[in-house]
């Protein structure tokens, strides 16, 4: 799970659906990708940083924090 890219989406207003329509994947994808079961890659990453126009380090954005941690 990635808490922080889904707290800056709701931040910045990011639904899940325009996420992935910008990115160029689909919902399913994307779903995925956040809940942890796929990874996302560096290139994709880069995008959604872009995309939701934060100004902190991707290591932080894309800090990963399983579902026994949650």
């Amino acid at each position: 799970m990635y808490p922080n890219v889904e707290a800056e989406m709701a931040r910045a207003r990011m639904t899940r659906t325009k996420m992935a329509r910008q990115m160029g994947i689909t919902l399913g994808t994307l779903s995925l990708k956040l809940s942890g079961n796929s990874d996302f890659t560096f290139p994709e990453a880069i995008k959604i940083k872009k995309l939701l126009k934060v100004d902190i380090p991707i290591e932080e954005l894309f800090e990963e924090v399983k579902e026994e941690d949650a």
